[in-house]
């Protein structure tokens, strides 16, 4: 769906703005051009463009400053971008506003292997933090399914997990400190490379933030040394249900698994059309369970996790018995979103429930997909109930986009309904902005919005993007009205 086009009063600004934009920068830092400009109307959530005034590509922390003191001087949005590939419409331009990308500032800049930090430029992609570090033993925990692509500054922003978030936590159990800028162009040193610092946690408000608070430049994140070994074990099940409830007995039981990875029987079959990683196709339901340790400290768990998904009845049990098994197993789960995209536009939610809520939202999923004549494909990180369904649809078609978007919000309402929440580690965005109140009252919001008041009082940071529209523009409005 096309966003508004800038009217003439837009456009008449523009110029004024570049010309400020290019006396502070490199001359090939600021774009203009709309065939340019068009490679940033979107992020992954391609249903929604918009075409931004400019976008700016700086490639330093004082470069973002006199970016943002300019459009903070002229009135003008500014949208903060790492590198796209978010999936809740959190780097979706307004025709009013200037970009602000990262991409460019990817440098690292300290290695601390005594204290286990390092210091980055937040353009660096998140495989590439492990990639610096990785031939002294260490690695860098989180591990987004995008992380090839993804920038460090988009995982602070949504406080991004992945995978191996069960066991090594999200971004903000991984997060240090950081430069931030602010709107006005103050730039600010929040923590450091220490684990925790004196006086507010402000740092964990600014992770997960959405980029409504400052334009974070520079972190400082934990790197971990890299386990002895890992091994990972398959289990099929006959139904999603009782996967589901083997998760939470898995949990229960006491076993730390690195992962536990759901995938059900549609997934399965995408899969294994599109790579051919030899999963059982008469499955409803596979489990990926990953353990790390010493060889005697993974035969240990995983004997207790087979013991376990015993008693579930198991279609299969695989466990891994080298290295190319175990990249056989994990190969459909790493390929899961490519898969789905060769056969159908997908949209892909991201709710999260409490563990032993599993087989029921399973359930209520696959009910509401069925009334809605939609098909959903499930793939998600089962351990820590972060739950990923796929809506497939037709883009083309108008009435099933519409469809698919309802659909995603009654999957993400009966989340809610179950005791979770409406994101895990997509973030919010424009994508699930207007369910917000549907989740916290009054008050609450009230409470979240003074916060960006604090940091962002004209509200020009990344604006109508997590809270319901008809509250972001009172507040904005009120602001206003207050300083005249």
């Amino acid at each position: 769906m096309q966003m508004p086009e800038p009217n003439a009063a837009v456009m008449a600004r523009k110029s004024a703005v570049v010309e400020a934009l290019r006396a502070a920068l490199p001359a090939d830092a600021v774009i203009d051009d709309d065939t340019e400009t068009r490679a940033y109307d979107c992020d992954a959530l391609t249903a929604y463009a918009c075409r931004p005034l400019a976008v700016t590509l700086p490639r330093t922390t004082e470069e973002v400053a006199a970016v943002l003191r300019i459009c903070h001087a002229e009135g003008v949005p500014v949208i903060p971008r790492g590198s796209g590939t978010g999936l809740a419409g959190g780097a979706l331009p307004t025709a009013d506003s200037v970009v602000l990308g990262v991409a460019r500032m990817n440098q690292v800049l300290e290695t601390d292997y005594a204290d286990r930090v390092i210091r980055v430029q937040t353009g660096r992609t998140n495989l590439s933090v492990t990639g610096a570090v990785e031939a002294d033993g260490f690695f860098y925990a989180p591990d987004p399914s995008s992380q090839l692509a993804c920038a460090i500054a988009g995982n602070i922003a949504m406080n991004s997990g992945g995978a191996h978030c069960l066991k090594y936590g999200v971004t903000t159990n991984n997060l240090l400190g950081v430069t931030i800028v602010t709107m006005a162009g103050e730039i600010l040193e929040i923590g450091g490379p220490y684990a925790d610092a004196a006086g507010l946690d402000l740092l964990g408000v600014i992770c997960g933030s959405e980029g409504q608070l400052g334009v974070v430049t520079e972190a400082t994140l934990r790197i971990l040394p890299k386990p002895e070994g890992a091994r990972p074990i398959l289990l099929a099940f006959d139904s999603a249900e009782v996967a589901g409830d083997c998760v939470f007995d898995i949990i229960k039981s006491g076993v730390l698994p690195v992962a536990i990875e759901f995938m059900d029987k549609p997934i399965i079959h995408l899969t294994e059309n599109f790579v051919g990683a030899g999963y059982p196709l008469d499955a409803e339901a596979l489990l990926i369970v990953e353990v790390e340790g010493s060889d005697a400290e993974i035969d240990e768990a995983l004997g207790r996790v087979k013991a376990v998904a015993a008693r579930h009845n198991p279609m299969e049990m695989r466990e891994s018995t080298g290295p190319e098994q175990s990249a056989a197993i994990w190969k459909g789960r790493k390929a899961a979103f490519g898969a789905t995209g060769q056969v159908a536009d997908y949209l892909c939610m991201d709710g999260t429930v409490p563990i032993s809520a599993l087989p029921k939202v399973l359930v209520g999923t696959a009910e509401l997909a069925k009334a809605a004549g939609l098909g959903v494909a499930n793939v998600f990180h089962a351990g820590d109930g972060n739950m990923h369904p796929l809506i497939l649809f037709n883009a083309n078609d108008p009435a099933e986009l519409a469809k698919a978007e309802k659909l995603g919000a009654d999957i993400l309402l009966l989340c809610v309904e179950a005791g979770g929440c409406l994101t895990g580690e997509h973030g919010v965005g424009v994508e699930k902005r207007d369910l917000m109140d549907r989740q916290y009252a009054p008050e609450d919001l009230d409470a979240q919005m003074s916060v960006k008041d604090v940091f962002d009082p004209d509200w020009l940071l990344n604006p109508a993007k997590v809270f319901p529209i008809y509250a972001s523009a009172s507040r904005r409005e009120g602001r206003r009205d207050a300083a005249a």
